[in-house]
């Protein structure tokens, strides 16, 4: 069980468990097929504005990271990818970047292995 990422250009495998596609296009020269997704759930992935202003540069994935994380809070997406993890199976986040350290699923990934934050008022 946890959460995995994992290109679509890589050839599925059970271990994948439920694959969810976290790119807001659709990857080019992939079929349904052969990605093998059992979700694409487009609105995971980041806008259209902040995936062009980061274009991929290394250098940009602290703040691209930042704005993305951002643009996730508290939306219904980032709800849905918890509540896939939350049923105790394993969860591959599935995109097409090539840059395989520098991408959306890897922020997501971090985001949902994060414990969850104590209620206001609460002691753990």
């Amino acid at each position: 069980m946890g959460v995995k990422v994992k290109r679509v250009y890589e050839h599925p495998d059970p271990a994948d468990g439920y694959r969810i596609l976290v790119d807001r296009v659709w990857p080019r020269g992939v079929g349904r097929e052969r990605a093998a997704v059992d979700l694409w759930l487009r609105e995971a992935g980041p806008s259209t504005e902040l995936r062009t202003w980061f274009g991929h540069d290394p250098e940009r994935f602290e703040e691209f990271e930042r704005r993305y994380r951002a643009e996730l809070d508290g939306s219904e997406p980032l709800k849905e990818l918890k509540d896939a993890v939350g049923q105790n199976r394993t969860v591959t986040l599935v995109y097409s970047a090539k840059d395989e350290e520098h991408n959306q699923a890897v922020v997501l990934k971090k985001l949902l292995e994060q414990p969850p934050e104590p209620l206001p008022g609460r002691r753990r």
